[in-house]
């Protein structure tokens, strides 16, 4: 199902929602550089099948709507393209009017993906909206390492991520020893998405196993 939201600035937005609407614990689930497309409609689902309800904001409404790309040479540079334009403060803006349309009391989190990756830590960071985040390969972390989180972290990257080198995970950690870091062996960058070259599904299993008890301690 899709809603429109509203962000503080007043902005408007679509989202994708699953899950049950009466669900204690909640999740915004933020976007690869490819928008809500089939796979982010997926992980969603795969959460909404844990009993989360789940909205899931399209990050790149603020610049053009209904954005669905695949995973191709061209689709990759017209992501990075649409990211860029965006200035991060409004993507905080539009999770937490993401966070805002989860259900009335339901204890919230955050999960992201490659640039969402990065959008969880802000949200980590730059707001007190959500009990637990969790990002996956996101390579704007290290760059905003020193920002100290405001809820637990746990964090995900491949060992091979030629976009996250292993200096910069190293920095991670060693600037928030309080969070969460695994690094998956062999793993490339996106390798938890099924539709890309990179995918590894027992690194990717075992990511969500991993995200799942997380947030199932801390929501």
């Amino acid at each position: 199902m899709t809603i429109e939201l509203t962000a503080a600035d007043g902005h408007t937005l679509s989202a994708h929602v699953a899950g049950p609407q009466d669900a204690r614990r909640a999740l915004v689930v933020v976007q690869e550089i490819f928008g809500v497309n089939r796979h982010m409609r997926r992980v969603c689902d795969a959460f909404a099948q844990q009993g989360y309800a789940v909205v899931c904001p399209a990050l790149f409404d603020r610049t053009q709507r209904g954005v669905e790309l695949g995973y191709g040479p061209e689709d990759v540079a017209r992501g990075r393209d649409l990211r860029g334009a965006i200035d991060p403060g409004k993507t905080v803006l539009d999770i937490l009017a993401a966070a805002a349309a989860l259900p009335r009391g339901a204890t919230r989190g955050i999960v992201g993906y490659c640039w969402g990756g990065t959008v969880a830590w802000h949200g980590a960071t730059r707001t007190s909206a959500f009990a637990a985040a969790v990002g996956w390969y996101g390579g704007g972390i290290a760059a905003a390492r020193d920002e100290p989180p405001r809820c637990p972290v746990q964090l995900h990257f491949g060992e091979t991520d030629a976009s996250i080198p292993l200096p910069d995970v190293a920095a991670i950690r060693a600037a928030q020893p309080g969070v969460e870091v695994f690094v998956y062996p062999g793993a490339g960058h996106g390798f938890g998405c099924e539709e890309r070259g990179s995918y590894v599904a027992e690194d990717a299993a075992l990511a969500q196993e991993r995200t799942l008890a997380f947030l199932a301690r801390h929501l």
